[in-house]
């Protein structure tokens, strides 16, 4: 049974969070970057990860939080999760070797199709008319930026595929499966086990090494705190408060953040192909939200499990009184 259409108000709080959320997601390959001259690849990946599981780690053990029981009852659905992600990672990595990582970044934007597919085929999203049109106008935006002449066919290409696909398919597996776990010790365990999957990556393929220069900590450092902890805090925070679907239409947004990243840091002015399609991307995104943002209908999402309980206990209440009366 497929769910109606549903207007998700965006409240002033989660329209500036989705705001920072595209600041820091789409400055990845800035510290990638600054990372490429210290680190391999893989490591500099798996050295993030892991200052990023640390961090979390402390600061949830100095709070008293951790449960290390959402791990064991939740085992099979965080290895799972890890490997998806460590996966495209790895997969991001090995595609470089083949494509430069401008076009490797820019075919990445495919995980959108991808997410909304997974979302509309599997979670059961639905969008409405209005949504549809935005979603084509800022898809046609991103191809507008994306496309590279060229040989798509080629084995770099397809990896970057792949990886988009299984990043977009750990999106839509959270959402299904995480979204009743608790927030805080879901993060932990899910980069957690995404740095476990990366050190049998980093294992495979004999890369423990130190960095060139100790700078290189420092990049480290603030890459794992900025790239994952800020960045995949606030994407799951944002994952939860919306479908998945939409969740990706939001984050079509990042290639147009891009830009103006590169304009800032590499003095790159964009091309009069990339302001055309920044421009789509954000008029398609208009149109998304003028429509959400209008009068909310009746939520006939699923009920969560808590939520059933809640009104399984109401009508049992409402049937005692009445054979009391």
């Amino acid at each position: 049974m497929t769910n109606p259409p549903i207007r998700e108000k965006l409240t002033q709080n989660t329209g500036a969070i989705l705001f920072v959320l595209l600041l820091v997601d789409s400055l990845h390959l800035v510290f990638a970057a600054l990372l490429r001259p210290y680190f391999p690849a893989v490591t500099a990946g798996f050295l993030v990860l892991v200052i990023a599981t640390a961090e979390v780690w402390l600061f949830l053990t100095w709070r008293r939080q951790v449960n290390w029981r959402v791990l064991t009852d939740n085992l099979l659905f965080f290895l799972v999760v890890g490997g998806l992600v460590g996966g495209a990672t790895w997969m991001s990595y090995l595609s470089v070797r083949f494509v430069d990582p401008g076009t490797a970044a820019l075919l990445s934007r495919s995980s959108t199709i991808f997410t909304i597919g997974l979302g509309l085929l599997w979670l059961k999203d639905r969008l409405t008319q209005q949504e549809w049109l935005g979603t084509a106008v800022a898809l046609v935006g991103v191809g507008i930026i994306s496309f590279q002449p060229g040989d798509y066919l080629r084995i770099g290409s397809l990896i970057v595929l792949g990886s988009s696909f299984m990043y977009a398919l750990h999106a839509a597996v959270v959402k299904r499966y995480g979204d009743e776990l608790e927030f805080t010790n879901f993060f932990l365990f899910r980069v957690m086990a995404t740095s476990f999957a990366m050190l049998l990556m980093v294992w495979q393929q004999d890369a423990f090494v130190g960095p060139t220069e100790p700078i290189g900590w420092v990049y480290a450092v603030v890459a794992g705190t900025i790239d994952v902890v800020i960045s995949r805090v606030l994407y799951y925070w944002s994952l939860r408060k919306l479908t998945v679907s939409y969740h990706a239409i939001i984050l079509m947004m990042s290639p147009v953040v891009t830009i103006l990243w590169s304009l800032l840091f590499f003095r790159e002015f964009p091309t009069v192909r990339a302001l055309i399609g920044g421009a789509l991307v954000l008029a398609g995104l208009v149109v998304v939200n003028v429509y959400r943002n209008g009068p909310q209908t009746t939520d006939h999402r699923p009920q969560t499990a808590d939520k059933r309980r809640e009104s399984a206990n109401k009508r049992r209440g409402t049937s005692d009184k009445r054979r009391e009366s």
